[in-house]
């Protein structure tokens, strides 16, 4: 069986897919023509292909409209991949080594 957490970072984990998903959330409920001009150097069966990969991790959720189906992200498993993996690790004491890191690494 394979963990809901390990769909969304393996959708995650494709710079074609997070293209697509900044597209999604920059215009949400765009169309499969839409989505593939925004990567031409895929076919449409390519394009499909990654949304579906981000339609099983749950990134994207489709709608039909008429004759179209408009996709629309969802950003709850990203958010929850955010509260499990990223935020517990953001206390004063990290932020501070963070910035300490930026400031050394900044000087000429």
């Amino acid at each position: 069986m394979v963990d809901h957490e390990d769909l969304v970072f393996k959708a995650l984990a494709d710079p074609t897919r997070r293209l697509l998903l900044d597209r999604l959330f920059e215009h949400d409920g765009m169309t499969l023509g839409d989505l593939e001009a925004e990567v031409p150097e895929l076919t449409r069966f390519g394009v499909m292909k990654h949304l579906g990969v981000l339609e099983q991790a749950g990134l994207v959720v489709t709608r039909k409209q008429g004759r179209h189906k408009h996709h629309y992200l969802n950003p709850v498993p990203i958010r929850l991949i955010y509260e499990r993996w990223i935020d517990k690790y953001r206390d004063r004491r990290a932020a501070a080594l963070l910035d300490l890191k930026d400031h050394v690494e900044a000087r000429p």
